[in-house]
């Protein structure tokens, strides 16, 4: 069982204390200190690290976490994956996994500003596989093999730009900086007493808005991971956002939005909480025009 954490940049255990490891003081340079590389050679490190006392170890400070991944490769997201959700927005069940992309660009930390833009943004509690095994042509059997742990994710989302008449825009309107809040940390399934079976949840300003269960996917994290490869090699550090349950502020009478001054609050049985406070975003800078230039 381990629980590796991003903070300020270096990978990091966390043992069950909350006092934080620093992985390559610990290893003695031997892994890390960078996420993703502790990613691409995860199987060696799960097994140097089985069976390692953690002793010592400093308090964690929850302003240095940053998203367990900050620069995945491939980031991929699954819609209409649960059943109530799709019953919710009137979706049929999908036949196969409907698959987008959130920009890496968008991750933030598990206590991050969420940054709202003009027009309706909403939430979307998720969990979210961190690849560890390359991934190529897999099946559903082996799917587990390649996962290194599952972490909590926010897929916030511009609705209007979602939806927008005959070209909608699903990867952008989900992408906007701070829309992808990931964390607090990533922990390997074999610390979960069921990990096809989680509890997840989210709350706006306290009020519970999403309640739900992993068992209730569509398409479960192995089957994700086999169908994704059929397709694309997944790679160490990828990662895959599973879908949300029902509860959605679009999908409510009368609809609901979040407002700057909100507090979104997620959650999975086992992994831990996440708390985003949102505010307004910050206005683009507007560029001078330059003499005997096009306005």
């Amino acid at each position: 069982m381990l629980r590796i954490a991003n903070v300020d940049g270096r990978a990091t255990v966390v043992g069950e204390d909350l006092r934080v490891h620093d992985v390559a003081e610990w290893s003695d340079g031997r892994f890390g200190p960078d996420p993703r590389s502790l990613l691409e050679d995860w199987t060696a490190f799960r097994a140097w690290a089985e069976g390692r006392a953690l002793r010592g170890g400093r308090e964690l400070d929850r302003s240095l976490l940053r998203p367990p991944l900050t620069d995945p490769r491939q980031v991929f997201a699954v819609g209409m994956n649960y059943v109530d959700h799709a019953a919710e927005i009137g979706a049929p069940l999908p036949e196969a996994p409907s698959v987008f992309t959130k920009y890496r660009s968008c991750l933030t930390g598990a206590f991050g500003a969420i940054e709202l833009v003009d027009g309706p943004c909403d939430w979307e509690v998720e969990v979210v596989v961190v690849i560890g095994r390359a991934a190529h042509r897999v099946s559903a059997e082996r799917g587990w093999d390649h996962v290194a742990g599952l972490t909590i994710g926010q897929d916030i989302s511009q609705r209007r730009m979602q939806t927008a008449g005959a070209s909608p825009q699903f990867s952008l309107a989900k992408s906007f900086p701070t829309f992808g809040p990931l964390g607090p940390w990533l922990i390997t399934p074999d610390a979960l007493p069921d990990p096809d079976r989680l509890a997840l949840g989210c709350s706006v300003n306290g009020d519970v808005v999403q309640q739900g269960s992993t068992a209730d996917l569509v398409f479960p994290v192995p089957e994700l991971v086999a169908r994704l490869s059929q397709t694309v090699p997944l790679l160490p550090g990828d990662l895959i956002f599973t879908g949300t349950p029902s509860g959605v502020g679009a999908a409510r009478s009368p609809q609901r939005f979040l407002a700057p001054g909100d507090v979104v609050e997620s959650w999975v049985d086992g992994i831990g909480r996440m708390r985003n406070e949102c505010v307004a975003a910050p206005e683009a800078p507007r560029e001078k025009a330059e003499a005997g230039s096009w306005i």
